[in-house]
């Protein structure tokens, strides 16, 4: 029912109530009249009990009226006390409502029977639902990137990536990558690969080795001699590292090994190491390339997650919509994981709640605070005022019926 029905409702029994008193006012003229001219006692009867109904009406209602107004337009004390006392009211009944319904022994059964998991599982379950949320997922999040300040997102990932490469030892990363790979031996393959491009070389290239030998001999050795050193030299380059190539237990191979663990650790705990490597990082990151691989950061991620985003058939979206079906299965068959998120709704409602009653108390007192005087007694007039015609009405007849009592007991017994 709406106020406009209520008004009307209101007036009516408003009406009725009025009626009633002006009936009692008629009936009583009547019979006074009628009492001068005709000794007949009815005549005394119906004039006591119209004679009382009119005083209970009328106290009636003023007691009516001065709940919500000042009865005749008179500012007598204590009346209109809707008005003059909302302030007390408005904190009286958030307390009233605090105190009797957010109560812990009363907001427990409620928050008992939450059953958030099932309803969810239930709804994820309609691919309708599902599409729906994966694009209102996608309309927020494209809002927030599209809102974004595109500068102060490059300064954030520049700032970030300067704090990590301040916090960056690049020998120690160095070092430690060294050792990983020979603890896990795949350098042998680089040694391998090395030794047998070494022999191709050596046995490709031997007129340069005979050059070489002529170059350094002495005039007087005969060029026979020279080239049958260079070719002793190429063979046994070429036969060293042949061994070294099929090999896997060289001691060529070992020595490596070992002179590669001793750099690893000599890059990372000398100091001219350290200090050489982050002179390069510095010079190869400087703050202009560093803001501009920010940049480009940006535009890449923004760019790919709109493209993703924005496309229906993209494969993110159908990789959400694939994990809500799962999810929805899990909500409605797994116990454990209903009951750990109802659970967890459950605690965190009820604790919410009770933190916050008086938050609940407050708004209603400043909600009917708020409200003007007169808006507040036409608000509850409106909701009790038929059910208060009513008392005028019990007022009219009591009082009439009590009048009638005490003429017969003054008529009987007196």
């Amino acid at each position: 029912m709406n106020d406009t029905e209520k008004k009307l409702q209101l007036r009516k029994y408003k009406l009725f109530a009025t009626g009633l008193f002006v009936l009692m006012a008629v009936i009583f003229v009547v019979t006074t009249i009628l009492e001068k001219s005709n000794p007949a006692h009815w005549i005394g009867y119906i004039r006591a009990f119209s004679e009382a109904a009119m005083v209970g009406a009328l106290a009636d209602w003023f007691a009516v009226t001065a709940l919500f107004n000042y009865p005749l337009g008179l500012k007598i004390p204590h009346t209109n006390l809707i008005e003059n006392s909302k302030d007390r009211i408005g904190d009286n009944l958030g307390n009233f409502v605090v105190s009797n319904f957010l109560s812990p022994s009363n907001i427990r059964p409620y928050i008992q029977k939450i059953k958030i998991s099932h309803f969810v599982g239930e709804w994820l379950s309609t691919e309708r639902n599902q599409q729906n949320l994966v694009k209102e997922m996608s309309n927020i999040v494209l809002d927030i990137l599209n809102k974004l300040d595109d500068s102060a997102v490059v300064k954030f990932i520049g700032n970030k990536a300067k704090e990590m490469l301040d916090d960056l030892k690049i020998n120690q990363i160095l070092g430690n990558g060294i050792e990983y790979i020979l603890d896990k031996n795949d350098h042998q393959r680089m040694i391998t690969s090395l030794s047998k491009q070494i022999k191709d070389y050596v046995l490709q290239h031997q007129e340069i080795v005979k050059n070489r030998v002529k170059k350094e001999s002495f005039f007087l050795i005969p060029k026979i001699v020279d080239d049958t050193i260079a070719e002793k030299i190429t063979n046994g380059l070429s036969s060293f590292f042949e061994e070294v190539e099929n090999d896997q237990n060289h001691s060529l191979r070992n020595e490596i090994t070992q002179k590669l663990y001793a750099f690893s650790h000599e890059i990372q705990t000398e100091e001219k190491w350290a200090e050489e490597l982050r002179k390069i990082k510095n010079n190869f990151l400087k703050e202009k390339k560093i803001n501009k691989y920010s940049k480009d950061i940006r535009e890449s991620i923004k760019k790919s997650i709109s493209k993703e985003l924005e496309d229906e058939d993209s494969a993110l979206k159908k990789y959400l919509q694939k994990n809500l079906s799962e999810l929805s299965e899990n909500l409605k068959s797994d116990e454990k994981l209903q009951y750990k998120i109802d659970h967890w709704v459950r605690v965190t409602a009820y604790k919410y709640i009770l933190r916050n009653t008086h938050q609940f108390g407050d708004l209603i007192s400043a909600t009917v605070g708020n409200w003007q005087g007169k808006e507040l007694s036409e608000k509850l007039e409106l909701e009790v005022g038929k059910d208060l015609q009513f008392i005028r009405v019990n007022g009219t007849l009591v009082g009439g019926l009590v009048g009638l009592v005490i003429y017969t007991i003054a008529n009987f017994f007196i």
